[in-house]
């Protein structure tokens, strides 16, 4: 015989019945007597995340593409007189190591700015962060397969657009389900046990 209690959940408690069939206890049966059989309740999550819009992240990402696009003009500038870096829109003077050498420089920048801290500058202006599923901070190496399909632009269209279309719902681009992260949400709040007085303009 089975050990009763009460509430919900996986271990006994006082006042609640054990359902084999969906391995829960629950802290009461069904009322109705035309019911086929028990209510399964189930847990309250432990937490919970936003997922970020699509507009959201499309607009972190192109502040990304500007600030960065900016640093390498700074950089072109810098390189002018040893080796001319087209920028990055001058399509028609794009030669294979220049484009290699700034695709690389993005990668790198998605790839260490989130595996550091889960977010690149585009997120922390838009508070969004990159994340495991459980919400928990992600390593380098889920970083680096994440930031692939935003680095490529020809990748980063299919990305999208099989996000969009195939898993509208779960708001994720494809790059997002082979690393097993998602783009969430976040505050930017104040540390606690501090309060911030905003005084009005």
């Amino acid at each position: 015989m089975m050990p009763e209690g009460h509430g919900t959940g996986d271990l006994p408690v006082r006042g609640a019945n054990f359902i084999p069939f969906c391995g829960k206890y629950i802290s009461h049966m069904a009322e109705d007597p035309q019911e086929s059989g028990p209510v399964c309740i189930s847990p309250e999550p432990e937490k919970t995340l936003y997922l970020a819009k699509w507009s959201s992240r499309f607009w972190a990402w192109l502040i990304d593409i500007i600030l960065i696009t900016l640093f390498l003009n700074i950089v072109h500038g810098i390189l002018e007189p040893i080796w001319i870096l087209p920028f990055y829109w001058d399509i028609p003077h794009w030669d294979p190591f220049a484009l290699g050498f700034q695709t690389i420089f993005f990668f790198l920048y998605w790839t260490i700015m989130e595996g550091f801290r889960g977010q690149s500058i585009g997120k922390m202006v838009m508070n969004l962060k990159v994340v495991n599923r459980d919400g928990t901070k992600i390593h380098m190496g889920k970083a680096a397969i994440e930031s692939l399909g935003k680095t490529f632009v020809p990748i980063l269209v299919l990305d999208c657009l099989i996000g969009w279309i195939a898993m509208h719902e779960t708001k994720l681009r494809v790059f997002n389900r082979i690393s097993n992260t998602i783009v969430i949400k976040t505050d930017y709040k104040e540390p606690a046990g501090i309060l911030y007085v905003k005084e009005k303009e």
